[in-house]
């Protein structure tokens, strides 16, 4: 697992950045990260089969001491938490929209295409950087914290990455 982080970096994504490489157990098992995960956040389920993006960013926020929705399962339902920013900054939360539903995930950067790089879990069922059309973006969030010293432009990063399409 990679634990680089940027001195920049608020700590959920410090935290997040931790559990990069974390992958889902195909069958019935269950990877121990995630099953904590959910203990962890009360979650009635206990298998990584049921989308877990929003799982894995409700862990981040919590470990950094952040609130979390009520709904944290529900990438949706991050829309309505936190302050609504009018950009992506370092470390900020965006949802997207997704057929069947939406996704979630922390902004790191943007690569040469313009397009987001995103940390976020359950993205092709493991926890990684991933790029994004900004097109997909329904909203940016930032927890109900300080915001000073994150809304610098976000760090260019290599377009090395494949474009999301896996978040389910």
């Amino acid at each position: 697992m990679n634990t680089d982080c940027q001195p920049s970096d608020p700590l959920w994504l410090t935290i997040a950045r931790r559990d990069l490489g974390i992958e889902e157990t195909p069958g019935k098992e269950t990877t121990p990260a995630i099953r904590r995960w959910l203990i962890e956040l009360g979650a009635w389920w206990r298998d990584d089969a049921t989308p877990w993006c929003g799982v894995a960013l409700a862990y981040w926020m919590k470990e950094a001491g952040a609130p979390i929705p009520k709904q944290y399962y529900r990438a949706r339902a991050w829309l309505d938490w936190g302050t609504a920013l009018n950009q992506p900054a370092l470390g900020c939360v965006v949802v997207f929209e997704r057929r069947g539903g939406g996704h979630v995930g922390l902004v790191v950067g943007r690569n040469e295409l313009d397009y987001l790089l995103v940390l976020g879990g359950n993205q092709g069922d493991k926890v990684c950087i991933a790029s994004f059309s900004p097109d997909r973006v329904l909203g940016y969030r930032w927890p109900l914290l300080d915001l000073a010293g994150y809304q610098d432009a976000l760090p260019m990063l290599s377009a090395a990455r494949p474009i999301s399409t896996n978040e389910a």
